[in-house]
């Protein structure tokens, strides 16, 4: 059975556990059981890296496939599918240790989140807003940071128990089980006859240049590749220290707890000093972050980070789409698929370039350090848009 309840609720709802199961853990699951990997398979920095960024490259594959799909009423059916294919990859990284293996299940894992994201725009985002009840939308984009936390417990009671990385990937398996399960049941069965495959639909500004745009793509693709190195391995920098290991799950979960409300705070500030502005802002602070995590070693200082990491991240990437929305030409929907991939780049490049840094020079300072770089020029490039 499933619901036909015209109530904005159970939408959000079922958004909250969509982006929980496809992106918290579909897409993130990997930080905190990465460590367990490198350990047990055994990974080296290099081959953790090519697996993450096979992770990003298919969410890239997936959203520019999931833009090109012709408009009409297969958007729930997609939206669904992304979700089964998250359950069978999450559980299946279990089922082999080879590093080419573990690849090309992350590219598909990729892709399937960037279906979910992609179409939870026209049966979700959509509909809230036709409703009367767009900030509704924060509920959805909360999710991430929902999965996050969900993950860092499951991998944290687990982990203390002496599960291996298969069974932690075996358990997130089942809790997207779950979230799929109930988003079954909890999705209306109607959609909108409107609905289209495009994240972020909106009327074009008359008369913007081009300049802007670029400047905004580049940013973008500077966040890409500057926020991915530490949400890829961050729990790993805590495993390489024998004071901070008892903390990754506990900072992996602060990330989530404040990805949950990033979004909400920073459309906030934004509203105060506009969207551009609080887009450079988020930016630098993510710098100082992904900087303090390799240049400190005290408890505290992690638990900081890991509050304006988690705080970021998810905000700027909504930021960013509204800012883009309003400085886009007649084409909107192709700026956004321009934007997407510039975006995918960087973060697929992120893991690579951090793993193979680290396995040159015996850590990710430097290229954690190289990301708060582009962190900051992002800021800059951002800055008055």
């Amino acid at each position: 059975m499933q619901s036909t309840s015209n109530s904005p609720y159970p939408l959000a709802f079922a958004g909250l556990l969509a982006l929980t199961a496809a992106m918290g853990i579909g897409r993130f699951a990997l930080t905190p059981i990465l460590p367990f990997m490198i350990e047990g398979i055994p990974l080296s920095p290099a081959d953790a890296g090519f697996i993450a960024s096979a992770n990003f490259l298919g969410y890239l594959a997936g959203a520019i496939g999931a833009s090109a799909l012709p408009s009409g009423g297969d958007g729930r059916r997609w939206f669904l599918a992304g979700l089964v294919l998250s359950v069978i990859t999450v559980t299946a990284m279990g089922l082999s240790a080879d590093p080419v293996a573990l690849a090309v299940n992350r590219f598909v894992g990729g892709a399937a989140s960037a279906l979910v994201l992609v179409f939870s725009a026209s049966l979700i985002v959509e509909p809230l807003t036709r409703a009367g009840r767009p900030e509704l939308s924060a509920v959805l984009f909360g999710g991430v940071g929902c999965g996050i936390i969900l993950s860092a417990t499951i991998v944290g009671i687990l982990g203390a128990r002496g599960a291996d990385w298969r069974m932690l990937w075996e358990a997130c398996g089942a809790a997207t089980f779950v979230a799929t399960l109930v988003i079954w049941y909890v999705l209306p069965r109607r959609e909108s006859a409107t609905a289209t495959p495009a994240v972020a639909r909106a009327a074009a500004s008359n008369g913007s240049s081009r300049w802007p745009l670029i400047r905004l793509n580049l940013a973008y693709g500077l966040f890409g590749f500057g926020y991915v190195i530490t949400g890829t391995f961050l729990t790993t920098i805590l495993r390489g220290s024998a004071d901070l290991r008892t903390l990754e799950a506990p900072v992996w979960a602060l990330v989530g707890l404040a990805a949950a409300f990033s979004l909400w705070f920073w459309s906030r500030v934004a509203g105060r000093i506009g969207h551009a502005r609080s887009f450079a802002l988020a930016c630098l602070v993510e710098a100082a972050a992904v900087t303090l995590t390799v240049t400190s070693s005290a408890p505290a200082a992690f638990l900081v980070a890991a509050v304006m990491f988690g705080g970021t991240f998810v905000g700027i990437s909504g930021i960013g789409l509204i800012v883009m929305r309003r400085i886009s030409s007649a084409n909107p929907s192709r700026a956004f698929g321009v934007m997407t991939a510039i975006f995918g780049v960087g973060q697929a490049i992120g893991p690579t370039v951090a793993g193979i840094g680290a396995e040159l020079t015996g850590s990710f300072t430097l290229p954690s350090l190289a990301a708060a770089v582009a962190l900051t020029v992002a800021a800059a490039l951002s800055y008055g848009l």
